[in-house]
């Protein structure tokens, strides 16, 4: 049996929202993969949050921005130790220094932002550099970016999680591209449409449902039927296309995009949060 740590036992909880033993018994059951000690509590039913696509950070701020001609969009997270240096206005000027070198250099990825040079300085040195004034370890964490036709950049309150969200047209009123850009940091969807979630994800939620139903008595022969409609439940709850519009919830994003232009729809998004 793995060595499970109080460590391992929080950061798994953070994750699930599941009480800190049925943490510490998944564990030791997945022998310490978190992946597999996720879909475990799942399928009891003990978690209480779904944070899917975030990732693990401590603290810091995490900035997303577009381009003047609003067609591609870009976001980073640098990472810090204490919220102390995090709310810091010289660690969010050096943030807002890195995604502005990232916008007008356009990486291909977060390796390709750090070799970037800035005021003479690889985007790398620029950070341990700023990490030595502090004292605290600064790490560039995160980097992604969308082009589309309209680009839409949301930074929720606090810098500590943001959404880039890419549209098939431009011209329509910014309030709509805003809204769905909040959609996605509210609601946190796993996919833009039922088509987009990957497979693996698909059987899992299968598999979760089964065994659900399976726990509370089902018949053998009812399961897959039951699976199928859990699964239609997640899609609605789950694809961005599909949910209930926060603002109006007799309304899908889908529908609420068509009743401004009854071609818009979104290309694709992005949403990084950091663990609090």
């Amino acid at each position: 049996m793995s060595n499970i740590s109080a460590a391992d036992v929080a950061k798994l909880r953070r994750m699930t929202g599941a009480g800190m033993m049925d943490c510490k018994k998944a564990l030791e059951e997945a022998e310490g993969n978190f992946e597999k000690a996720q879909e475990l509590i799942r399928k009891r039913g003990q978690a209480i949050a779904n944070k899917r696509a975030d990732r693990e950070a401590t603290e810091g701020v995490v900035l997303a921005k577009t381009t003047a001609d609003g067609t591609r969009g870009m976001m980073t997270a640098l990472n810090c130790e204490t919220d102390f240096v995090a709310k810091n206005a010289d660690f969010i000027a050096l943030s807002h220094k890195i995604l502005d070198t990232a916008l007008s250099s356009n990486p291909v990825d977060l390796e390709a932002l750090k070799e970037t040079v800035t005021d003479g300085k690889k985007i790398s040195e620029l950070v341990l550099e700023n990490s030595g004034i502090t004292g605290e370890k600064f790490e560039l964490s995160f980097f992604s970016k969308i082009e589309a036709a309209a680009v839409q950049a949301y930074i929720h309150q606090g810098n500590m999680l943001a959404t880039l969200v890419g549209f098939n047209k431009a011209g329509i009123e910014t309030q709509v591209y805003k809204d769905v850009a909040m959609q996605v940091a509210a609601m946190n969807p796993v996919a833009v449409d039922k088509d987009d979630v990957p497979e693996k994800i698909l059987a899992q939620e299968l598999d979760i449902a089964r065994e659900q139903a399976r726990r509370e008595g089902k018949p053998e022969e009812m399961l897959e039927k039951i699976a199928q409609g859990k699964l239609n439940k997640f899609f609605k709850e789950s694809t961005l296309l599909n949910q209930e519009f926060i603002k109006d919830n007799k309304l899908t994003i889908r529908q609420y995009l068509q009743s401004k232009d009854k071609d818009l729809t979104v290309t694709g998004f992005v949403r990084f949060t950091l663990n609090t």
